[in-house]
C-alpha cells in the first residue's frame, strides 16, 4: 500500500477545493442569466375591441370633426426590459371609418380618398421600440391606399394592459386626396390619431 505524503494530499484536497468552487459559481451564474432571459422574454399581448377605442380628427371647413374605426387588431410583443425584441402590429379594417355623417363616411371610401375598394387595409408594423422620456416610441412602417411612409407611434403602456397615446400624420403624405380633395382649404392635411387600447396577455 503506497503512502501518500501529507503534503500532495493537502495539496490535492486545495485543488479539488477550488475548481469545485469554481464549477459552482459558474453553474450559480449561468441560472441567473437564464431567468434574467426569462424574465426579460416579451409578453404577447393581443387586443380586447370591447374596451378599445381608436379615433382620429380632422378639420373640414375650419370645423374640428371626429370619427373613429370600429374594426381593427392590435398585437402587441413587450418587454421594458428587451425593447429590442418588442414589437407592435396594428391592421385596421378601413370600411369601418365612422364619422357619424353616412354621406361623408361613403364620400371617404371613394377612390380619391381611402379607395377603400381597392385598399381595404392600413397597417402599421413597428421596427424598433425605444423608451421616451413620458413612454415609448414605436417607429416603424404605416400603409395608407398602398403608400408606406416612416412614423412614429408614441404610448404609455402599463403591464397590466392599457396602451394609450396619439399620433400625428398628413393624409397628402399617403395620397388621402385625389383631384378636387388634394386641396386643404375644406379638408385639412393633418390628422390626429388617438388610441386608448386594452391588452390582454394572450393564453399560453
Amino acid at each position: 500500500m503506497m503512502v501518500v505524503p501529507a503534503r500532495v494530499a493537502l495539496r490535492t484536497t486545495l485543488v479539488a477545493s477550488v475548481v469545485i468552487t469554481a464549477l459552482s459559481l459558474a453553474a450559480a451564474t449561468l441560472g441567473h442569466g437564464v431567468a434574467r432571459a426569462a424574465d426579460a422574454a416579451p409578453v404577447h399581448y393581443t387586443l380586447d375591441p370591447a374596451k378599445s377605442t381608436f379615433e382620429y380628427q380632422f378639420t373640414q371647413a375650419g370645423a374640428l370633426n371626429k370619427g373613429k374605426f370600429t374594426k381593427y387588431t392590435v398585437t402587441l410583443d413587450f418587454s421594458a426590459d428587451s425593447l429590442a425584441t418588442s414589437k407592435l402590429d396594428v391592421v385596421v379594417d378601413m370600411s369601418s371609418l365612422d364619422t357619424g355623417d353616412k354621406e361623408r363616411d361613403e364620400t371617404l371610401k371613394t377612390a380619391d380618398l381611402f379607395s377603400v375598394a381597392k385598399f381595404p387595409q392600413s397597417r402599421f408594423t413597428s421596427t424598433q421600440i425605444t423608451k421616451t422620456s413620458s413612454g415609448y416610441d414605436a417607429v416603424g412602417k404605416l400603409t395608407i391606399r398602398g403608400v408606406s411612409r416612416d412614423v412614429h407611434v408614441l404610448f404609455s403602456f402599463q403591464p397590466a394592459g392599457s396602451l394609450i397615446g396619439k399620433t400625428a400624420i398628413k393624409r397628402l403624405d399617403f395620397g388621402v386626396g385625389q383631384g378636387d380633395w388634394k386641396a386643404t382649404d375644406q379638408v385639412g392635411n393633418d390628422v390626429t390619431v388617438s388610441y386608448a387600447l386594452r391588452l390582454v396577455p394572450a393564453a399560453h
